[in-house]
């Protein structure tokens, strides 16, 4: 009997520590998942007050944690806590990406709560992207799902998201019972922030809806906002805060106070750019963070192939021990023979791989970031369009309304400011879309003269304020037509003589336009720009033509500017087959040329083009013209209204493209001024209805989005021009000029 009683007791002390150990493997399984949710909750609650860096920082760790293989599960929770927090910082694309590999892997692991949750989520950033039709079936699918699950509580969430379509949609009477029953909702879960925001929402409708609709919308929109800034101030709930002041300003404006209106928008504004600013930060944070779970997966794969190894190894040793203990000696020399070639060999492989490995996620790095770059800078600046053409509006009407002196002089410096921060806007987003390969080369006839001389008519004033002569050469045997881009060559004239004028004082600058060769259907032209200006060291002539370069620090505190200018027409004259020349010596002057073969038209003369009828602006002839505006935007509406009635013309405004159709219906107009996105149909599917009872009033597309390189879907569209905003007064009405006597000249 003693030998089974001498087994059990080698054996029970090993069970015990089995036992042990796999109790304390569940604890620590348990103890991760715990450490996961605290992430996700510390990070939704650092989303509440805007503290985004902290948010970040929460979601990786949880991140990191979810891509171990034991807790991959809890994986598409954490993603769309992830794209929550970029649907938040409105990185809109990232966040729907997001959303799209959580649903897969909910699919995966057969979760429908989580699917529920990430449609719903999908939807609202539909929403956000104007995509409304999508949202509304994927509001149908997690509705579906939380009808399924019972999960009564959780479909206050679909109520919310129904809410917020309906108030981009424009139907607030749809709105409001929505944010009112969600906000009920919430506050019956002790859902603060979540009930504040339906709240916000809900004065946001009210502040909008028609007051035969709702009895008082105005007085219940105010009580609701002075409760969200208790609320919002003792919690630190910021963005709320912050859109208090939008929808006050909503509310001023219905109330027809315009200047607390306009006060309540710039701080508003101040601090929604504010925002900006932190968002960029933690989706560059958010960025980092990507790379760096990049690299985790490759450690744990790495990490995953040795233990494979260990396990190989361990079972050979265990194999080669019930063989012999000589044979084990034998094996153990020559392994440990060959783990010592063979490691050194490893070494040397795994340092090249390592290597590889390093340069490819460099590359991939600098790509994402090239791609991240891109986006937010061309996000940001149509983003600063709105409120510049509130800022350009309002110095512009303040202007004509017979300021003090000391008034004018401050408001000329604004409009200044105003002018120099849209043409910084413009040269982003050309030299954005450059780098993005986005820019098409059009080939239509144009009257080349024609074309050039209005560039030279344009700058004329700008070289007279510096005391400059401004001398124009062009040679009378060039063809008046040619095939090309006018757009283009405009844009790269401006460019350069821009640069000349800014660059000289009391000096003279040539603009020389020549034949320099001729054949059957082509011709070269030579452009050249010399100026008596400051001139460019040897050094910079090198650097000159690259983004954000300028002659020296000294030149950029003197003269300002950012650089962009001279890149840009690089960028273009490649485009266009040609390249930028240069001459300089520092302290007499530059000269800039390049040559550009155009296509010469069979008819150089065929028909004559609404861009080619000579325009006198004449107040006059604008009076009494009736106009139709098509503005969802209250503010837009009224400085847009006001700078038309300075000209005596007789203005209509609508706030939506179906009451736009309606109106045309019923009532001839001169003008129709069209905005491209409104709540309801955009103002593209406006103006195709229009078109097809109305094929003769002038529609001009009014807004802040830039549209070159779609023209011709706009034109099909039925357009017959475009103005972005913000604009300049006086090319406002050029082409308000233009299209009302083109529609005169061909009704003839």
């Amino acid at each position: 009997m003693r030998q089974p009683i001498s087994k059990y007791r080698i054996l029970l002390p090993l069970l015990l520590c089995a036992l042990f150990s796999l109790k304390s493997f569940s604890t620590q399984i348990k103890d991760t998942i715990v450490t996961i949710k605290q992430l996700q909750y510390d990070a939704a609650k650092a989303l509440e007050k805007e503290e985004f860096l902290e948010a970040v920082k929460s979601l990786n760790d949880a991140n990191k944690l979810a891509t171990l293989p034991k807790y991959q599960s809890y994986k598409p929770d954490v993603e769309l806590s992830i794209a929550n927090l970029y649907y938040k910082l409105e990185y809109f694309d990232k966040a729907a990406q997001l959303v799209e590999t959580a649903v897969k892997n909910a699919e995966t692991f057969q979760n429908e709560y989580k699917l529920a949750k990430a449609y719903n989520l999908y939807a609202t950033i539909l929403i956000s992207t104007s995509d409304y039709k999508a949202s509304r079936m994927y509001l149908e699918k997690a509705d579906s799902l939380y009808t399924k699950l019972g999960n009564k509580e959780d479909k206050i969430n679909i109520v919310y998201t129904e809410g917020l379509l309906a108030l981009r949609l424009g139907d607030y009477d749809i709105a409001i019972p929505k944010f009112r029953e969600a906000a009920q909702g919430f506050k019956k879960q002790g859902l603060l922030y979540q009930e504040a925001t339906a709240n916000s929402n809900l004065a946001d409708a009210l502040s909008l809806v028609n007051s035969k609709e709702f009895p008082k919308p105005l007085e219940e929109a105010k009580q609701i906002l002075k409760t969200i800034s208790e609320i919002a101030s003792s919690q630190g709930f910021s963005i709320l805060l912050v859109e208090n002041h939008r929808i006050n300003s909503q509310i001023l404006i219905a109330e027809k106070r315009s200047a607390m209106a306009e006060e309540e928008l710039k701080y508003y504004l101040r601090q929604k750019d504010s925002l900006k600013q932190t968002h960029l930060r933690a989706i560059e944070l958010g960025i980092q963070a990507e790379s760096a779970i990049g690299d985790l997966q490759e450690t744990i794969a790495s990490q995953q192939d040795d233990l494979s190894k260990k396990e190989k190894s361990l079972f050979l040793g265990k194999l080669t021990g019930w063989l012999s203990i000589a044979l084990i000696l034998i094996l153990s020399l020559l392994t440990l023979s060959l783990y010592k070639n063979n490691n050194l060999r490893a070494k040397a492989n795994q340092l090249l791989q390592d290597k590889n490995t390093e340069l490819q996620e460099a590359k991939e790095n600098a790509e994402k970031a090239s791609r991240a770059k891109a986006l937010f800078l061309s996000n940001i600046t149509h983003e600063l369009r709105t409120p510049m053409y509130t800022v350009t509006g309002l110095t512009h009407l303040l202007l004509e309304e017979d300021p003090k002196p000391e008034q004018k002089e401050h408001l000329n410096s604004l409009k200044f400011s105003g002018e120099y921060l849209l043409s910084l806007i413009n040269n982003i987003l050309d030299l954005n879309k450059l780098e993005a390969n986005k820019v098409e080369i059009e080939k239509v006839p144009f009257h080349l003269k024609k074309r050039i001389d209005g560039v030279f008519i344009a700058l004329k004033k700008s070289a007279e304020a510096k005391n400059n002569t401004l001398h124009y050469e062009y040679d009378t045997s060039l063809p008046n037509e040619v095939i090309g881009d006018s757009l283009k060559i405009s844009q790269i004239l401006i460019n350069l003589i821009s640069n000349s004028i800014k660059f000289t004082e009391n000096g003279t600058i040539w603009v020389r336009v020549r034949n320099e060769e001729t054949s059957d259907n082509k011709v070269v032209v030579h452009f050249e720009i010399e100026d008596t200006g400051e001139g460019i060291s040897k050094k910079k002539q090198n650097t000159i033509f690259e983004s954000f370069s300028q002659g020296s620090l000294q030149i950029n505190r003197k003269y300002g500017g950012t650089g962009l200018g001279l890149s840009i027409v690089k960028n273009l004259l490649e485009l266009m087959g040609s390249k930028i020349n240069l001459e300089s010596k520092l302290g007499k002057g530059s000269k800039f040329w390049f040559d550009i073969s155009y296509e010469v038209p069979e008819n150089a003369n065929a028909e004559m083009d609404i861009n080619e009828i000579e325009i006198v602006l004449n107040d006059e002839y604008l009076e009494n013209k009736t106009v139709l505006i098509v503005e969802d935007n209250k503010i837009n509406q009224m400085i847009t209204k006001k700078i038309l009635e300075k000209k005596k013309m007789v203005c209509t405004v609508v706030d939506n493209g179906m009451d736009s159709i309606k109106l045309t219906k019923e009532k001839d107009f001169d003008l129709i001024l069209m905005d491209l996105h409104m709540p309801g149909i955009s103002g593209i599917e406006a103006t195709e209805k229009i078109r097809e009872f109305n094929k003769t009033v002038p529609i001009i597309a009014l807004t802040a989005i830039t549209i070159e390189e779609n023209l011709e879907e706009f034109y099909k569209a039925g357009f017959n021009e475009f103005i972005p905003k913000p604009f300049n007064a006086d090319d406002f009405f050029e082409k308000i000029n233009r299209v009302l006597k083109g529609n005169d000249f061909f009704a003839k």
